[in-house]
């Protein structure tokens, strides 16, 4: 049955990876203004988390801890597909601005300010609930949320920068990764 998991989770997390690399809009070359060193520390963070989650395995999964995942893994696949849309050209890896940036706030970004963090939280979810040992899911979560917390940190310093009262009014009314919680 561990087989099983794996695979399903191993498919949902391509159909997550899917709009990043075939429908983002690449590596680009405009100025922007950047802030790799926090953004990487953070992405290592998530991405240890994520290992964890996959690595440190229990033996078989109930049928309710499928269906929970599958819940979390259409949510992260939904979230991450239409982030990408939305985002369109002011995608990027590590965080920035170009100098024609604009302050997103439609489809997911009407939700949460970022939906890519909430979608990659939603996977890393459905993984913890059919593979991880529930010690390892507790430090796999702390890991990914440090990394979470110190990329949505940088990034909303980023955008307040350049957008200070709409930002400001923006993230007063939109929570960051977790709908509902503030």
């Amino acid at each position: 049955m561990m087989w099983g998991a794996r695979i399903m989770l191993t498919a949902a997390w391509l159909v997550w990876c899917y709009p990043f690399v075939f429908r983002g809009p690449g590596i680009q070359k405009r100025p922007s203004i950047t802030r790799p060193g926090p953004t990487v520390a953070g992405l290592v963070l998530e991405c240890a988390g994520i290992c964890l989650a996959y690595i440190f395995t229990y033996s078989a999964a109930a049928w309710w801890q499928y269906a929970l995942a599958l819940v979390f893994c259409v949510a992260g696949c939904t979230l991450a597909w239409t982030a990408v849309k939305h985002l369109g050209k002011q995608l990027r890896l590590t965080a920035g601005l170009y100098e024609d940036h604009e302050l997103v706030h439609t489809g997911p970004y009407a939700i949460v300010r970022h939906p890519i963090y909430a979608a990659l939280l939603c996977m890393l979810l459905a993984t913890i609930a059919v593979l991880t040992r529930w010690e390892w899911a507790i430090v796999a979560l702390v890991l990914f949320i440090a990394g979470t917390e110190i990329r949505v940190r940088t990034e909303d310093r980023l955008l307040a920068s350049r957008f200070p009262e709409a930002f400001a009014e923006y993230r007063r009314k939109v929570p960051a990764y977790l709908p509902f919680v503030r």
